[in-house]
C-alpha cells in the first residue's frame, strides 16, 4: 500500500467522522426541545473557541461567545440530596411508566429553576431531561426520587452505579487542556458549532450528563 493511499484511506476515513458527527446533530435539532451536547476532551483553547476530541472519535471546533456560561462539576452522592433540591436527571423509560436515570446533577440554589420541565435529551436513545425539585426521597427503597416541575412530575430510579455530581459556579479558567466538559451547542447552516453553555469537571471529573 503506498503513501498516497494510505493517506487517501484516513481522509476519507475523517471525512466520514465529520459526516455521522454532523448527521447526528442534525437528527438531534429536529427533534422538539432537544438539546445539541458535545461531550468529550478539550484539545485546544484560545480566546474564542475550544478544540474537542469527542467521545465518539472526531475532533471538533466550538466556537465561544464572550457571555458563555461555564459550570464547573464535581463528584457528590445521593445524601447530598436532599427533599427541596433542585435537580437534573438525565434518565430512560421503564415499563412501569417511571424513568431510570443515567445521571442526576445537584444545582447550587442560586440556579434552581434553570431548564425546569421535561424533554427530550439526546445523552442516549429514547432518553428525557428532567429538571425539577425533589419532592420525596426514598433511599431505602431503591434509590427513588420524586421530581416537581411546572405542568408535572415524574419518578426516576437513580441506581447505585449511576453517577451523581454537584453543579458548581465557574468561569473560563476552568477550560484547560485535558479537561472534560459537556457542552450545548446551536450549528449554524454551515456547521459551525457555537457553545450556550459549558459544564466543565474539576479534579478530573468526567461530567456525565
Amino acid at each position: 500500500m503506498n503513501a498516497i493511499f494510505r493517506q487517501l484511506i484516513r481522509s476519507t476515513a475523517a471525512i466520514t467522522l465529520i459526516t455521522l458527527f454532523t448527521a447526528g446533530l442534525a437528527q438531534a435539532a429536529d427533534a422538539p426541545g432537544m438539546r445539541i451536547g458535545v461531550r468529550g476532551e478539550i484539545t485546544g483553547v484560545n480566546s474564542d473557541s475550544l478544540k474537542v476530541h469527542v467521545t465518539t472519535g472526531e475532533n471538533v471546533v466550538v466556537l465561544l461567545n464572550s457571555d458563555i456560561k461555564v459550570r464547573g462539576v464535581t463528584l457528590a452522592n445521593i445524601e447530598d440530596i436532599k427533599p427541596g433540591s433542585y435537580i437534573g436527571s438525565a434518565a430512560v423509560p421503564q415499563e412501569d411508566g417511571t424513568l431510570k436515570a443515567l445521571e442526576v446533577h445537584v444545582f447550587p440554589p442560586e440556579l434552581a429553576g434553570s431548564g425546569d420541565g421535561h424533554r427530550p435529551f439526546d445523552l442516549a436513545k429514547g432518553s428525557s431531561m428532567t429538571n425539577g425539585s425533589v419532592g420525596d426521597l426514598l433511599v431505602s427503597n431503591g434509590r427513588v426520587l420524586t421530581v416537581n416541575y411546572k405542568g408535572g412530575q415524574q419518578k426516576i430510579l437513580v441506581p447505585e452505579d449511576v453517577p451523581i455530581v454537584n453543579l458548581v459556579p465557574g468561569d473560563r479558567s476552568l477550560l484547560k487542556v485535558g479537561v472534560k466538559i459537556v457542552t450545548f451547542v446551536t450549528q449554524s447552516a454551515d456547521g459551525t458549532l457555537t457553545a450556550q453553555s459549558i459544564s466543565a469537571g474539576k479534579d478530573g471529573v468526567t461530567p456525565p450528563m
